[in-house]
């Protein structure tokens, strides 16, 4: 149970040093620095969901023979719809975005764009919590180091994420106490999405498979939905797509040489 308790802890971990970075920088990140940081955490989630969750989803589904395919399928849309429901009944505001999603709402900038990230944070709290859900049922395809791998990814790419709300709300005007507490907030939501997916996977076990893949339709919408676009934003560059490339070698390598 210590190593479930620390693996669910570390992406929370993540986020809340990220957000600490408001202390000690000076200057609000440029929108370069934003670009390629939204298309390194776009590669991590795009191999998590691939290597993590959908490959295992698949192999815990090999004795329904030709259709071993239909959990992933199910569960990846589940998944999908699951977010886009979420993104139309939150009101949020993207980093760098004038307008908001969702809707209408009397909200402050500052608190839809903690609750843009905090949409954001869902499925990766989902994500782990479903992996040691999977350990703890006693998985054959899931282990403690492949958990491991996939919540430490999660927690390298929350670091820049951190940074990335504390210090738009400091550019905001708010002090920078609430600013780190704002990009704390907004990471809270992980830890407590992985003690639920665990719960419920604990109630229903032959659901693992549905649940695997429903945390990764999740993450998929949110890299296709804000991430992609976020690091496209304003003038062509390649770098966006590199750091993309980055992080999802940093994901492949953890998941293949830990799990």
């Amino acid at each position: 149970m210590t190593e479930t308790f620390w693996g669910i802890l570390i992406p929370f971990l993540g986020t809340s040093l990220g957000a600490a970075c408001v202390f000690f920088m000076r200057r609000a990140l440029g929108d370069l620095v934003q670009r390629l940081l939204a298309g390194f955490a776009a590669g991590v989630m795009v191999a998590a969901s691939v290597w993590s969750l959908l490959i295992p989803a698949i192999e815990q589904s090999e004795k329904l023979g030709r259709f071993a395919f239909f959990p992933a399928f199910a569960g990846f849309w589940f998944g999908v719809l699951f977010l886009l429901a979420l993104d139309h009944l939150i009101p949020h505001l993207h980093v760098g975005s004038e307008e908001a999603e969702g809707p209408k709402s009397r909200l402050g900038r500052t608190t839809m764009m903690v609750l843009a990230v905090t949409l954001h944070n869902i499925p990766e709290g989902m994500a782990v919590g479903v992996m040691y859900a999977g350990l703890l049922a006693g998985s054959a395809q899931i282990t403690a180091a492949s958990a491991l791998a996939l919540s430490l990814g999660i927690a390298i790419q929350n670091f820049p994420e951190g940074a990335i709300i504390s210090m738009p709300l400091r550019a905001e005007g708010e002090s920078k106490g609430r600013a780190f507490a704002g990009g704390v907030l907004s990471g809270v939501v992980e830890p407590i999405s992985a003690v639920v997916t665990i719960l419920a996977a604990q109630l229903v076990i032959p659901a693992l498979p549905y649940l695997l893949s429903f945390a990764a339709g999740a993450m998929l919408y949110v890299v296709v939905e804000e991430l992609i676009p976020e690091m496209s934003q304003g003038r062509h560059s390649n770098l966006g797509t590199v750091f993309f490339a980055v992080g999802f070698s940093v994901m492949m390598v953890l998941d293949v040489a830990l799990g």
